[in-house]
């Protein structure tokens, strides 16, 4: 994190922290070039605004010699701004002032879309009698593919990929539909009755996806099926 205000920097790093992000903060340009120089990070947020010069050419340093993944923090939300910063080959663009949420559901579906660094991962993922077929982008159970809509699909993929583990109803909206989704939430459950219905689950006695009352859904772990 390239950040100068510590108003910003520390309880952000708490709240990355707690989704599993470890995360190092640098307050200047050249902080910023030596610490991406030395611990070559997965991500970088990055300040348009900085004491010893601009983001903007920290920016175009970065990306002149890597391809990682680089959002914009700024409070410059002109139009001109954002398109300069994503000229320069920042991934997106965050104006301040933002909660911890949106900054953490951006981070995931950048570096969802990145991948390993450009190149996302068509390793299919298989819990249970149910196979995923990322370069496909089809689901077969027990043999026998589903007829999944493009929803459906995306909401199992992020399901099956954290197998065992809770996602909150949050992180999948924010993943699946978007950050900025003013919808009901509603939609989220319809779409897993969907799921449910065509892995012939049962929200009562599931098999597949489990409900944990008030947090999100938990796909059942590899273990849990013999």
């Amino acid at each position: 994190m390239v950040e100068d205000e510590q108003s910003i920097t520390e309880p952000l790093s708490e709240a990355l922290a707690r989704e599993g992000f470890d995360t190092q903060v640098t307050g200047t340009a050249a902080g910023a070039l030596e610490l991406a120089g030395r611990i070559e990070p997965d991500l970088v947020l990055l300040d348009v605004m900085l004491p010893d010069g601009s983001g903007y050419d920290v920016c175009r340093e970065l990306r002149a010699g890597s391809a990682v993944p680089i959002i914009m923090l700024t409070a410059r939300g002109e139009e001109t701004d954002r398109i300069v910063g994503l000229e320069l080959g920042a991934d997106d663009y965050i104006v301040k002032p933002f909660s911890a949420r949106e900054v953490v559901a951006r981070i995931r579906a950048v570096l969802r879309r990145a991948g390993d660094h450009g190149a996302p991962s068509h390793e299919p993922i298989d819990v249970g009698p149910l196979r995923l077929d990322r370069a496909k982008r089809i689901a077969a159970l027990e043999g026998r593919e589903l007829d999944l809509t493009r929803k459906e699909y995306e909401l199992l993929e992020l399901l099956m990929s954290e197998a065992g583990s809770v996602i909150t109803r949050e992180r999948l909206i924010d993943e699946v539909w978007d950050v900025n989704w003013f919808g009901s939430t509603k939609t989220l459950d319809v779409h897993v009755s969907g799921l449910r219905r065509k892995l012939a689950d049962s929200s009562r006695s599931p098999r597949f996806i489990h409900t944990v009352r008030g947090v999100g859904f938990r796909f059942a772990g590899p273990e849990e099926f013999g």
